[in-house]
């Protein structure tokens, strides 16, 4: 008699594939439309605007946009897209920041007079004894 199994056993069946899970476009990144952002089992991360959920918990993109991870009151993670053409419009907002910041034409054909260098705590006292010097040199 065998005293070993003869075909396979149940110590096998360790040679499955990793399902590569995770997150695959993260929080300010573009998605485009049907791109996936997150492969999951469960829902880890729930659908919130512009995202789709498949029959095994994966969130898609509905539209062409930046993805949003945030949590709500519920202290549940949702994740939305948010349309290029609503990031199209907030962007003007920041040129115009910039903007403001560059000297005007008049600054420019007028440079400013040199400011007048302070003196520091070191200096302070040799100017001083120097000063008294030259006093007492001149009387």
């Amino acid at each position: 008699m065998a005293h070993k199994k003869g075909a396979g056993s149940s110590r096998n069946g360790r040679e499955s594939h990793s399902k590569r899970l995770g997150i695959k476009i993260f929080g300010g990144q573009e998605a485009i439309a049907g791109n996936i952002i997150v492969r999951q089992r469960g829902t880890r991360h729930n659908p919130d605007k512009n995202v789709g959920i498949g029959k095994d918990h994966t969130l898609f993109a509905l539209i062409g946009g930046t993805v949003i991870f945030k949590k709500k009151a519920d202290d549940k993670s949702y994740v939305s897209v948010i349309p290029f053409e609503t990031a199209a419009v907030e962007a003007p907002v920041k040129e115009k920041k910039v903007a403001a910041a560059e000297p005007k034409a008049e600054e420019i054909a007028a440079p400013a007079a040199p400011k007048a260098k302070k003196a520091s705590k070191a200096e302070a006292p040799v100017e001083t004894a120097s000063s008294e010097e030259e006093a007492a040199v001149a009387e």
